[in-house]
């Protein structure tokens, strides 16, 4: 977990904060009036960060959340079960 800092307390402490991070491994984020702004992360982060694939969002990311589940016709088909036995709406079944 990173620790919080002031954008002042930080510019104070620079070099000993480089020192925590490179050595220690240490993350920091840099705040100003209250909003996170950046972060000191060990150079080992940032390149991983770098070569990762961007993550995907919203109904992409839920899409390939259950890409690996292999019950995921049983999941669904029990919904549509459920939901035939509702009262409050009609279920269409689409093929």
């Amino acid at each position: 977990m990173a620790s919080i800092l002031g954008v002042g307390e930080a510019k104070k402490r620079f070099s000993e904060l480089m020192s925590r991070v490179a050595y220690r491994q240490e993350r920091f984020l840099i705040e100003r009036h209250g909003k996170p702004m950046v972060a000191l992360v060990p150079a080992e982060d940032l390149e991983r960060l770098e070569h990762e694939p961007p993550a995907s969002k919203g109904l992409l990311a839920a899409v390939g959340a259950w890409a690996g589940y292999e019950e995921l016709d049983k999941v669904i088909a029990s919904i549509y079960q459920q939901r035939e036995k509702a009262q409050d709406r009609p279920v269409v079944l689409e093929n």
